[in-house]
């Protein structure tokens, strides 16, 4: 089982600027060997947030070899070729190294933000995704068409981030390269059926993420931590056992989303990784 950090950037106290913690953190993940660095997508939820395209660019200046992600981003939020092009433009400068989590989006306040139709979000994603796909091979699909870039033609490799309906799951095996389950909405048990119904469908890589971890004494409470039904919120000891159950569940990858105030809890997690 591999496993990839995700950051959540916030404002940080002192002198510390985002920027130089999200390049602390990009350079420890690949140091440590972990297997990527991920970010989420919000943009209305009432608290600070900052682009996910963004910030992987800027991680991509420091780093070499991992996986840049998004788990996930929420397609119906943008026009389709714009956002085909600013995401080709990511993956030619992280030189291959993008992964594209995708999805429908969950939170009403996010569409609200942008005059996005909440209610047709899951049509919009498929539409979208069949543009996206179009526009990287050079179609004209509204207009002029968007040259693609020299070997980027087919664009980033694509994970659903979907529950884990039938019809989801089989999207994900058949129109994408995997599904990603997560760690806050779903149990364990869900997950597991998840990765059997994804691989009867021919599925090949299941990527479980944003379980929230935090190894201190006393965590920082967090609202989405006391929803979470998967999670490592707990001493390094229980940490081991819980690490070993979602392993159990069949995952090829978790992508932990660990405190961006405190980067020293990656070493002390990595440790506990199974075969590390």
């Amino acid at each position: 089982m591999r496993v990839g950090i995700v950051a959540a950037p916030r404002p940080l106290d002192g002198t510390t600027s985002v920027a130089a913690r999200l390049g602390e953190i990009g350079r420890l993940v690949e140091e440590l060997d972990y297997a990527g660095f991920w970010i989420t997508d919000s943009i209305g939820r009432g608290s600070t947030s900052l682009d996910p395209l963004a910030l992987l660019g800027a991680v991509a200046a420091v780093t070499r070899e991992i996986e840049l992600g998004t788990c996930v981003l929420q397609i119906p939020l943008r026009h389709p070729v714009e956002l085909a092009h600013r995401v080709m433009s990511l993956d030619v400068l992280s030189e291959g190294r993008l992964r594209l989590g995708v999805g429908a989006g969950s939170t009403e306040a996010d569409f609200l933000a942008v005059e996005a139709d909440y209610e047709s979000r899951f049509k919009t994603l498929r539409e979208s995704l069949d543009v996206m796909l179009r526009s990287w091979r050079g179609d004209a699909v509204f207009g002029p068409a968007v040259i693609p870039w020299p070997g980027h033609e087919q664009g980033p490799p694509m994970f659903l981030g979907a529950w884990h309906s039938p019809r989801w799951v089989e999207y994900a095996a058949k129109q994408c390269q995997g599904w990603m389950g997560s760690g806050i909405y779903s149990t364990l048990e869900a997950v597991a059926d998840g990765v059997g119904k994804f691989r009867a469908a021919g599925g090949d890589r299941v990527i479980l993420a944003n379980v929230f971890t935090d190894l201190r004494p006393d965590p920082e409470p967090h609202p989405l931590i006391e929803r979470a039904k998967i999670n490592l919120v707990c001493s390094p000891d229980e940490a081991k056992d819980r690490l070993a159950r979602i392993a159990d569940s069949g995952v090829d990858d978790v992508l932990f989303i660990t405190p961006f105030d405190d980067p020293g809890q990656l070493e002390q997690l990595r440790n506990l990784v199974p075969g590390s």
